[in-house]
C-alpha cells in the first residue's frame, strides 16, 4: 500500500526517476519551457516551483541547496540572477501547463510546461458602482444642417424654363 507517499513513480526506480527529474529541471531552466507527458509535467512543476521559491531568497545557503539538485552551475546562476527576480512580487504559480494532444507513436498525452511571463500585480477588489444609464438624444441643430444638393441635370432643366 502507498499510504502517505507523495509523488508519482512514473514507471521507474528511485535512482532513475531522480536522475530524470534532475535532467528535466536543468533543461527547463535553460530553455524556460519543455514538452513532455502530462504526468511528468505535473511532477516537474512541483520541483520547479520549489526551486524558484528557494532562488527568490537569494542567499548562499539557498544557492547551495539548489546546486544539490541542479548539478549545473551556469543553470543555477541563470535561475538566481534572471529567473527568480522576475517573480519577486508573485506569491506562487510560476509555471503553466498547456495540453498539446497525443503523441503519434504511443498515444501518450503531451503537455508543454513553461514559465509564466506576465508580472503579477495584486489588486484589491473594489465594489463596482451601479452603471448610469445614458440616453443619447439627437440635437435639433444637427438635423437642420442637412441640405439637399441639386444634380447638374436638374440645374439644366431649371435654366431652360
Amino acid at each position: 500500500m502507498r499510504h502517505r507517499k507523495s509523488g508519482k513513480r512514473l514507471g521507474r526506480n528511485t535512482s532513475h526517476r531522480k536522475a530524470m527529474m534532475r535532467n528535466m529541471v536543468t533543461s527547463f531552466f535553460n530553455c524556460e519551457k519543455i514538452t513532455t507527458t502530462d504526468a511528468r509535467a505535473k511532477e516537474l512543476r512541483k520541483l520547479v516551483e520549489k526551486l524558484i521559491t528557494l532562488a527568490r531568497r537569494g542567499d548562499l545557503h539557498s544557492r547551495r541547496l539548489a546546486l544539490q539538485f541542479v548539478r549545473d552551475t551556469k543553470t543555477v546562476a541563470k535561475l538566481f540572477e534572471t529567473i527568480a527576480p522576475r517573480y519577486n512580487d508573485r506569491p506562487g504559480g510560476y509555471t503553466r501547463i498547456i495540453k498539446l494532444g497525443h503523441r503519434a507513436g504511443d498515444n501518450a498525452s503531451l503537455s508543454m510546461i513553461e514559465l509564466v511571463e506576465e508580472e503579477f500585480t495584486a489588486k484589491p477588489k473594489q465594489k463596482k458602482a451601479p452603471a448610469k444609464q445614458t440616453v443619447k438624444t439627437v440635437e435639433p441643430a444637427a438635423a437642420e444642417e442637412v441640405t439637399v444638393e441639386e444634380t447638374p441635370a436638374e440645374e439644366a432643366l431649371v435654366e431652360e424654363k
